[in-house]
């Protein structure tokens, strides 16, 4: 390995082909090795330190401009090819790549520990570190998505729909691949692998495009399923899994103004990144701003259950767009529940941020507890996504007055009832406008894979098309097929 080269350039020269040299530079040194056309193959020595740790492909005689294009242009080319495979074909790929990463883990968690020095010397916060970080776990998490794909029907070519006109003309309505679909995320580098695999399944071609902090994780994962790709299949489009290979912010408004290449693009992220990808694309985008998600605890519910279920969508993975937000009490247990869920947060150092409520009953016990930390809120604290060990909290009157404040407050997400009240659940089920509401269950379910869909595309807030979580389903269109025998419209 080499020491220090927390940046290295690979530089393609000018009409570069395959096989042809190209020259890494790393601490001021040059370095060559043989570059194939897609990736150095994941069995090969190529796989080494000049391989696996760059972050920035620099194409010299090409603009930002001309390199998206070129990409775009690419992704294009090879969705028509994918449209083409069978669906032994796809599945054989994906298993394939599902072992490459698994063979692959050492130099992943290589890659990643650059990224994860970067991130860290950057100031990146401890839960966005977290979302960053590739493990063993983690990358059998991606290897084991990779095959629940493999084994999901292919949910291209399904019959929708089928009617026979009065003049003998049949219609079916059959589902398609979208085309291209761009990914624009930041830090979770599973998520390569999730998108690129549900992408290639469904029959579209991705362009993914992650935060600068994940860019050498990023690039080794698309490589390695690359190049698992083409030995499985001799045909397999390379084109078909494209990570930006730069990480300029300019990229994604010149990405997101090819509507001649690009069909659609699904931000995952911070507010800020979705928000700005929305404002700034020509192509359509699905997505959800924030996860300001919710629990509710009952005057009637089970306050054990609530008490773990709370702990889990706050503190399993508080990073995350389906972890709780705001813990919303109903004022006949509370005097009961707060000071046990406070005890329970405090010992996890999560600072609760209390209603006028709240903040009376657990300020004079303080004394009682180990390591508090507890605010006042503030209004603006009740729209805020965390994405950190932070939990609001608010008594109110009874389940209407949960619901009102999560349709206010919230941003259709995820949203929990903890009850044994039948009819309250019902009414919380009903009335609450979100994408995912529970009863007796955490919000941290809100996943794809939870949802057996196998690895995830994103989560859509939206009410026009895909709402919730995005499997490969959601990954589809359609067209209608007309079948006549000479019919004529008169």
């Amino acid at each position: 390995m080499v020491k220090g080269a927390r940046y290295s350039q690979l530089f393609h020269q000018p009409g570069s082909k395959t096989n042809q040299l190209a020259k890494i530079k790393t601490d001021g040194k040059a370095h060559s090795f043989p570059q194939n056309e897609a990736v150095c193959g994941p069995d090969s020595a190529e796989f080494t330190a000049f391989n696996l740790f760059r972050i920035r492909v620099i194409l010299l005689s090409m603009s930002l401009t001309e390199q998206m294009t070129a990409l775009a242009r690419q992704a294009k080319a090879a969705s028509r090819e994918l449209s083409r495979l069978t669906t032994a074909e796809k599945n054989a790929c994906l298993l394939a790549m599902a072992a490459a990463l698994e063979n692959h883990a050492a130099p992943l968690k290589q890659a990643n520990e650059l990224d994860m020095e970067y991130a860290a010397q950057n100031g990146l916060p401890a839960a966005m570190l977290d979302r960053l970080k590739l493990d063993d776990q983690r990358i059998a998490g991606m290897a084991k998505g990779l095959r629940e794909v493999a084994a999901l029907p292919d949910p291209v070519g399904r019959l929708l729909d089928e009617r026979i006109r009065p003049n003998g003309l049949k219609l079916q309505k059959i589902s398609t691949p979208i085309g291209v679909v761009v990914i624009i995320y930041e830090s979770r580098p599973n998520v390569t692998a999730d998108a690129a695999s549900l992408c290639f399944k469904s029959g579209n071609a991705t362009i993914l495009r992650g935060g600068r902090e994940a860019l050498n994780s990023n690039l080794l994962i698309a490589e390695v399923m690359i190049a698992a790709g083409k030995q499985a299949l001799p045909g397999f489009p390379v084109h078909a899994i494209q990570v930006v290979p730069v990480p300029d912010r300019e990229t994604i408004p010149i990405l997101l103004s090819l509507t001649q290449y690009v069909d659609l693009c699904m931000p995952r992220g911070g507010e800020g990144l979705i928000r700005a990808v929305a404002d700034c694309s020509k192509v359509p985008v699905i997505k959800h701003y924030k996860g300001v998600c919710h629990v509710y605890v009952d005057g009637e519910a089970d306050l054990k259950m609530a008490e773990e279920i709370v702990f889990n969508a706050k503190c399993q993975r508080p990073g995350v767009c389906n972890a709780a937000e705001t813990l919303l009490v109903d004022r006949r247990i509370a005097d009961t529940f707060l000071p046990v869920i406070a005890q329970r947060l405090f010992d996890k150092h999560v600072e609760i941020r209390a209603d006028e409520s709240t903040f009376g009953l657990l300020e004079p016990q303080l004394a009682r507890f180990k390591t508090p930390k507890l605010k006042k809120i503030s209004e603006q604290d009740y729209f805020t996504e965390y994405n950190d060990f932070i939990l609001n909290i608010r008594v109110v009157d009874g389940v209407q007055a949960a619901i009102d404040h999560i349709n206010y407050y919230g941003s259709a997400h995820s949203e929990s009832i903890v009850t044994a009240n039948d009819g309250h659940a019902r009414q919380f089920l009903a009335e609450v406008d979100s994408a995912a509401v529970y009863w007796n269950a955490s919000t941290r379910f809100t996943d794809g894979g939870e949802f057996g869909m196998g690895a995830e595309i994103g989560i859509s807030t939206d009410k026009i098309g895909a709402r919730g979580p995005m499997g490969l389903e959601e990954l589809t269109s359609y067209k209608w097929l007309g079948i006549g025998t000479g019919q004529i419209r008169t």
